[in-house]
């Protein structure tokens, strides 16, 4: 761990968290604007209750202050590799449903989707960082795609997009969070550190 602790090392972390946040911001504002084409495109009402989605990662955390640097960006490795999933799924449904039809709905998912596997990539490298290493994908099946009508998978497209903004907003304070943690600054504890 003493090579994660010099002051290079520091300055990159702080460098990668700085730029996820900068990611983070991109990709909320981007999801946004999808939301607002989704539902206008999709014929749903904005204000649209969709309950829990099975397989969608949840952004809320009990004790969020309590959690360690490591398990912050495990935890939101795990979420975007999640939502890399079920968007490649929602842009398969999209096409099987419209075709060519609606290029602009397409267009949108397939850049989300891309700012999700560059934000997850992102955080394999704060992960490499630290030594830990992320994560192994392999093993990890997706999950079945649950056989829904159109207007559930429609719902379901906008649980998954909602959900998806909350976690932007979640990794940008994750990420700030792990910024102060970084060695050298006021608030000094080991990324990998048990509270």
């Amino acid at each position: 761990m003493a090579a994660a602790d010099s002051p290079s090392a520091a300055l990159r972390r702080r460098d990668l968290c700085s730029r996820g946040i900068r990611l983070a911001g991109k990709m909320r504002s981007d999801v946004i604007d999808l939301l607002d084409t989704y539902v206008e495109r999709q014929g749903l009402d904005a204000s649209a209750s969709v309950a829990v989605v099975e397989g969608v990662p949840v952004a809320a955390v009990e004790r969020w202050d309590e959690q360690t640097g490591t398990q912050r960006l495990l935890e939101n490795l795990a979420a975007y590799r999640a939502f890399r999933v079920l968007l490649a799924q929602m842009l398969e449904e999209h096409r099987e449903q419209l075709g060519e039809a609606d290029t602009t709905l397409g267009r949108a998912l397939a850049a989300v989707l891309l700012q999700v596997s560059a934000f997850a990539y992102h955080l394999e490298e704060l992960l490499r960082l630290e030594s830990r290493g992320p994560p192994s994908e392999e093993g990890a099946a997706p999950p079945p795609v649950p056989h829904l009508g159109l207007f559930e998978r429609k719902l379901r497209g906008l649980g998954v997009l909602r959900e998806l903004a909350q976690w932007a907003v979640r990794s940008a304070r994750d990420l700030r969070q792990l910024a102060k943690l970084s060695p050298g600054s006021s608030s000094d504890s080991s990324w990998a550190e048990s509270p």
